[in-house]
Order: structure tokens, then C-alpha cells, then sequence
């Protein structure tokens, strides 16, 4: 069982793209959405480099956005 962390935001088709193919593979994540309790600043602390939503955490490891997490191995 995988550790996964979904940043995301409304409004978002890469984020909803993610949070569907996660659903498709039936893993549990957690979903920390920017405006609903999560902030801008809260994302950048976990990956300051972040230019874009989704920023996908597996394990406590950053695997980077939509792309990546197409490829990576679950």
C-alpha cells in the first residue's frame, strides 16, 4: 500500500486526470486542495519549486505532475 498525496486546486482537468487514473488503479490517496484548507504557501513548504497543480507525493517522495505520474510505476 502506497502513501499518495494528491496537491491539487478547482478548476483543474490535470488534477481531476489524476485523481481518476488513481481511482482506476483503486488506491487510496489523500487530496490537500489548495482554498479548502490548504493553502498556496502550504505547497510551496512541501515542494518549493511548484509552479503548477497537480504535485503528486508517493511514498513521501515527489514525483512531479500528471506526466509523471502516468509513467511511474504504482
Amino acid at each position: 500500500m502506497h502513501n499518495i498525496i494528491v496537491w491539487s486546486k478547482d478548476q483543474c482537468p490535470q488534477c481531476e486526470q489524476a485523481v481518476s487514473f488513481l481511482n482506476s488503479k483503486n488506491l487510496e490517496f489523500e487530496i490537500r486542495k489548495i482554498g479548502n484548507g490548504w493553502s498556496k504557501e502550504d505547497l510551496l513548504s512541501a515542494v518549493p519549486s511548484a509552479r503548477s497543480v497537480p504535485q503528486i507525493f508517493v511514498d513521501d517522495m515527489h514525483i512531479g505532475g500528471l506526466n509523471e505520474l502516468l509513467k511511474f510505476q504504482l
